[in-house]
This record gives structure tokens, sequence and C-alpha cells, in this order.
């Protein structure tokens, strides 16, 4: 019986130091934006990493502590949100370098804040949507109609925009969100965790169970397209060569054909894939653990060494 229990403390001992050894980022990294060559990686506590130089060379910011922080954006080089968790929204006027927190009408947990142009949008728990139209100074309530909690918004202009959540609910406006409408589903689909367009007609939303959804309408009807794993899906994008990509937990999906079909790239490295986040001509998989990168037409992504190194004391 020793013998055994001491064979499987041998083997998470071994899991744990091969984890250890494939992650290279000093916190948990939640989300990330960029803007230029300016890069900043936002972890789920207490800190934000800021790169000026297209990830080169990073600065550690610290945040106010006690908030699970969930997503990030840049309008400019110096203007920048994050929302967390209580209805938590931080703004910074210099480039992340300083953070103040903004009162909202709400204190639900915030999950994906999106702007085109200087009007913003912020989902969140509860069918929560906040919208400003002036930079993000000034945020009011919009009305949803929905009560499941919203993972991801997204806005292809001012007017036309989409929110994805949980049991799989899908909303969409016509007019900046004064008024959002459900999308026509005729099955019931798995929680969604992200959405993107490429134009007004023309979108994706991604989730749980590996579902990979598609509209061509503008967002009105969904179908459901052949997906190559079954893990949770995180986030998609499409490259400035009009690649599609998603992440998942431990693999990289590509399309090649504008988004109709998807095939996996595995990951050899254990980094819980976050988001694919286009920098500049690169490429980046996001991780929790570290991140990816394909440069320019190169087809293999390599490991991000400059991160700063986990503090082995945890501080």
């Amino acid at each position: 019986m020793r013998r055994g229990w001491k064979l499987l403390l041998l083997i998470v001992l071994a899991s744990v130091a091969g984890l250890q050894a494939a992650t290279s980022a000093p916190c948990p990294i939640e989300r990330a934006t960029a803007y230029g060559a300016r890069v900043w990686l936002l972890c789920d506590e207490r800190e934000l990493l800021a790169s000026q130089d297209s990830g080169q060379s990073w600065q550690s910011v610290a945040l106010p502590s006690g908030v699970r922080y969930r997503s990030i954006a840049f309008l400019d080089e110096r203007r920048g949100f994050i929302v967390g968790d209580a209805g938590t929204l931080l703004a910074s006027n210099d480039g992340g370098k300083t953070w103040t927190q903004i009162p909202i009408p709400v204190k639900d947990n915030l999950t994906w804040i999106h702007f085109s142009g200087e009007f913003g949008w912020i989902s969140g728990w509860s069918g929560v949507m906040l919208h400003s139209s002036d930079g993000g100074k000034t945020w009011t309530l919009q009305d949803t109609g929905v009560t499941q909690g919203l993972e991801s918004v997204y806005f292809t202009d001012p007017q036309h925009g989409w929110a994805v959540g949980w049991s799989g609910v899908i909303i969409r406006t016509t007019d900046g969100g004064k008024t959002w409408q459900r999308a026509n589903t005729l099955m019931n689909f798995w929680s969604l965790s992200a959405v993107y367009f490429r134009d007004p007609m023309n979108g994706w939303a991604v989730g749980f169970n590996g579902q990979i959804l598609r509209t061509k309408d503008g967002g009105i009807n969904w179908e459901e397209l052949k997906s190559p794993v079954r893990s949770r899906l995180t986030s998609i994008t499409f490259d400035r060569q009009g690649r599609g990509w998603i992440t998942a937990n431990n693999d990289l999906l590509v399309s090649e054909d504008g988004g109709e079909t998807w095939s996996s790239i595995p990951v050899q490295q254990v980094l819980f894939l976050r988001q694919a986040l286009p920098v500049g001509e690169s490429l980046w998989a996001v991780g929790r653990f570290g991140i990816l990168e394909r440069t320019g037409g190169s087809s293999e992504f390599r490991s991000i060494a400059s991160l700063p190194r986990r503090n082995p004391e945890g501080s």
C-alpha cells in the first residue's frame, strides 16, 4: 500500500515539475490587448504586464488587489480600461502606468470590454450590458432582454453588435445597443465564450465542447460547423492574411478558407490558451502560463522567452 502511495506521489510531483518547466509567465494571464507595438497582459489578480516593443521587454504594474480581472481594452496608446468582478471598472490615461476606478451603476461580475472607435460596450453576468459613447468617460445600462450571463461582446461598427454567453444565448443589435434581439437558434447550444465578426454579415461564435457556430446573415440564424476538438474554445480572431484562429486549452484551431472549415494544431506545452491576438505582423497565442508567437510567414509557433519569470515564493 505504501509503495502505491509513493508511486502516486512521484507521478504527481513529475506532473507538477513538467507544468512548471513548461510555464513562463509570472502570473496567470487572463486576457491581452495590443495597439501598434504596445502590448498589455492582464493577470487575473493584482498585476498588469506592459510592453512598448512588441514583447521584447516588460514592465509590471500593480493593480488593486482582491478583485478578479477578466478583460482589457485600449483605445489608443494612452487610454485603457480593465473590467472585473463586483462591477469593477479601471481606467488609465497614461498607457497603463496608473489606474483609477470609475463608478458604474452595476455590481455584477463584468466579463468583456470592447470598443468601436469612441463607442464602448461592457458585458457581464445576469445579461448586463453597459455602453459608453464618449470614449469610456461615462457608462449607462442597456436593456438586453436576457438574464443569462454574457461572456463576450463584439461590434464591427458603432451600430452592429453581438453578444454571446451562458446556455448558448446569442443577442444582436443594429442600433448601437438601444434594442437587442435574440438570434434564431433551432437547437440547444452549449455555453458560448467568444464572438467575432469580419463584417456586419459574417460572424462566428465558439464555446464549450468544441462548439463552433457560423452566421452569414448578420447573426439572425446560426449553423454549427464541424469541430476537430471537444474541449472548451476560448477565443476567435482572424489575422492580417485572412486566416482564422481559435484557441482551446491545449490546441490551436486554424482555418485557411475564411472560417468554413477548421483543423487543429496541438500545443506541446501546458499553457491553457485564452486568446489569439494579432500583434503587428505576428500572431500571439496567449495562455494562462505562457505565450506562443508566430511571426511573418513562419508556419511554426515559438515561446516568447522575454516574459518575467515566476517568483518561487509567489509574491
